[in-house]
């Protein structure tokens, strides 16, 4: 790596989408056997070790930044853990092993395997608290919004970005009772909404790229999901904003004592603070930003996309895998 700015931007040596894809590719194909069983718990295992195993292949000194928990509460891909075969290119690494554990246990659609690399320092996850309000839109209509505006003037003004109406615009929201007072202002404005269960990186994602049936991603959703996505957004362009989320007045003032801003407005490059970003995610659950896994005899199809923030390319990517040649190369149990 070397500095191309005064900033400590750093460019990676080689792009290394597709090594991170076979990262996501074996999360997903080992988790996706558990679909419906109703354990969410060994979704997530299946998915972590799978992950953490070919992680460890993939030629770089990484560190994760975000991942499972801390050390003493996960015991593989915690936050501060060594990853990759220790070579010299220094990463910071963010997982999630499964976004979407929940649907993926009942049997629902739209979860994903997704993982985002970039150089060491430059990934930055705000954990001094659990969730944040977010606002996400795509190229369009970026610098239309202002999470600090009402809800009422941010649909407006995407829709003048994207010239159209307002009752043609629609807002993904996760289905919570803490949004009650965000959907009626979202109706009360005239705009269209989509309630998803669970998995708001992949929802982030379709608010972020073109032709999707998504505009704007509005509402509370967990941290280290808001960076990911980040790095995604990065890569596609857009815009995502977030500030702080208490859940309880205890959880404010101890935000207080702590020093946390409870108004900063984090943006796109406050959470990732680099212009060479990779990111990779691969369908566990088929939803509408990427299909499922799908068994067929001797193997399984996955679908997938892979970016680079460098040079904006997206990739879809459509795989064949035969778990009889696969046990022979791979030590991770795909069937």
């Amino acid at each position: 790596m070397k500095n191309i700015n005064n900033n400590s931007n750093v460019t990676l040596e080689r792009n290394i989408a597709m090594e991170l894809v076979r990262v996501t590719e074996s999360a997903a194909l080992v988790s996706a056997k558990y679909l419906g069983m109703g354990n969410k718990n060994l979704v997530d295992q299946a998915a972590v070790n799978a992950m953490r195993k070919v992680l460890g292949y993939v030629r770089m000194d990484g560190i994760v930044v975000i991942g499972e928990g801390e050390k003493d509460e996960a015991p593989m891909l915690f936050i501060g853990e060594r990853i990759g075969d220790g070579s010299d290119l220094k990463a910071d690494i963010a997982v999630d092993p499964v976004d979407g554990t929940t649907l993926v246990a009942r049997g629902l659609p739209g979860a994903i395997s997704c993982v985002a690399l970039s150089a060491r320092g430059t990934i930055h996850c705000p954990r001094q608290f659990v969730y944040m309000n977010k606002i996400i839109t795509g190229p369009e209509a970026k610098d239309a919004i202002d999470i600090n505006d009402t809800v009422a003037n941010n649909l407006k003004n995407v829709a003048l970005a994207k010239k159209r109406k307002v009752s043609e615009i629609t807002v993904v929201v996760l289905d919570r009772p803490r949004h009650e007072q965000l959907l009626s202002e979202i109706r009360a404005a005239g705009a269209r909404v989509k309630l998803i269960s669970d998995g708001d990186v992949a929802a982030g994602i379709q608010a972020a790229l073109p032709d999707t049936d998504v505009d704007v991603l509005m509402g509370v959703g967990g941290t280290p999901e808001g960076v990911l996505t980040a790095a995604a957004i990065l890569c596609v362009g857009g815009m995502i904003q977030c500030k702080a989320w208490p859940r309880d007045e205890k959880e404010r003032k101890q935000a207080v004592i702590d020093g946390v801003n409870l108004e900063k407005v984090y943006k796109t490059e406050d959470l990732i603070s680099s212009n060479d970003v990779f990111f990779a995610a691969t369908g566990v659950s088929s939803g509408e930003l990427l299909r499922g896994v799908r068994y067929h005899t001797g193997g399984a199809r996955t679908q997938s996309i892979a970016m680079r923030s460098k040079s904006g390319t997206v990739r879809w990517i459509d795989s064949w895998h035969n778990f009889e040649k696969l046990d022979k190369v791979s030590s991770v149990e795909f069937h």
